[in-house]
């Protein structure tokens, strides 16, 4: 498959479904693809406009010229490298269906169970009112607004240092309707973006800070196409850690809680900070795969 088909291949002799399935042969055999099916069914649903019920009815229609040269294109673009979110330029997230690009982070599914942790956390802290929750380091706004949609009438802010990445979030929110109005989103770098007013208020401050180490490898794929600083803080992955329980017992109020996403090893190390910040009921909850991957914490009540 190649950007270079004659213009007389380019509209009615080949379907959607046919061109699905060049599109995973095209595919088929690279290491970093998976499920080329898959993967190439993905491609022309979104080039076509295609999916679901749609897609059964007229995937067997003839494809427009210009939606084979886009899945030309798009698999192209997969074939070096470039991961399939970046590739279709959107990836779900829970509920959301989020704008994805090399300014942000790709969101993955480890991050949704983070979610669920802190929405019963909200939960436990706010109880029937509206809770106040702010999100550090949103990215794309992936754990922003899927609170803001799952818990209707909390005050969210989301809190990005990166200019870029902002603005994919507010793309993001202002897809959102009006489950997002009541989301504020601000530049700068953790608490210090947030007003001064707001301390002692939120009863969740939940992050999916970065935390790998210098050292570490990472899969061509993430290292090539997702931005480094929102993946390494430092030499040993903890930095971004230190300074945010550092500062979230100002910031929570009594009862509130921390939630932060963790890498695999960083649970004791992580735990530790919180307990020398005078938080309480301190826990370290594992995935699906059965690792370490969620920090909560309590300020006192």
């Amino acid at each position: 498959m190649t950007p270079e088909r004659p213009p007389e291949e380019l509209e009615g002799t080949i379907s959607w479904q046919e061109l699905a399935a060049e599109a995973a042969d095209a595919l088929r055999g690279r290491a970093d693809v998976e499920q080329p099916e898959r993967e190439g069914r993905w491609i022309v649903e979104e080039a076509s406009g295609l999916a679901g019920a749609d897609w059964v009815r007229q995937a067997g229609e003839p494809a427009t010229q210009r939606g084979v040269a886009r899945v030309d294109a798009m698999v192209a673009r997969r074939a070096t490298g470039v991961p399939v979110q970046q590739v279709l330029g959107r990836w779900a997230f829970r509920a959301l269906d989020l704008l994805v690009d090399e300014r942000v982070l790709i969101p993955r599914p480890e991050t949704e169970g983070v979610v669920d942790v802190a929405l019963v956390e909200l939960d436990r802290a706010a109880g029937p009112r509206p809770g106040r929750v702010v999100d550090l380091g949103t990215g794309s706004g992936a754990i922003a607004l899927a609170i803001a949609l799952e818990r209707p009438g909390t005050e969210v802010w989301a809190v990005e240092r990166s200019p870029a990445a902002l603005a994919v979030a507010r793309a993001n929110l202002a897809g959102l309707g009006m489950a997002g109005r009541h989301v504020r989103m601000v530049e700068g770098s953790w608490f210090g973006a947030l007003p001064d007013e707001l301390a002692g208020s939120f009863d969740l401050v939940v992050a999916n800070p970065p935390y790998v180490a210098e050292h570490e490898e990472l899969p061509a794929a993430v290292r090539d196409h997702e931005p480094i600083e929102a993946l390494v803080p430092g030499p040993t992955g903890l930095e971004a850690y230190v300074e945010i329980v550092a500062e979230a017992p100002r910031w929570l109020a009594p009862g509130g809680a921390l939630v932060l996403e963790l890498g695999a090893a960083q649970g004791p190390s992580v735990a530790t900070l919180a307990a020398e910040a005078r938080l309480v009921e301190v826990r370290v909850e594992r995935d699906l795969a059965g690792l370490d991957r969620t920090l909560v914490a309590h300020r006192p009540s």
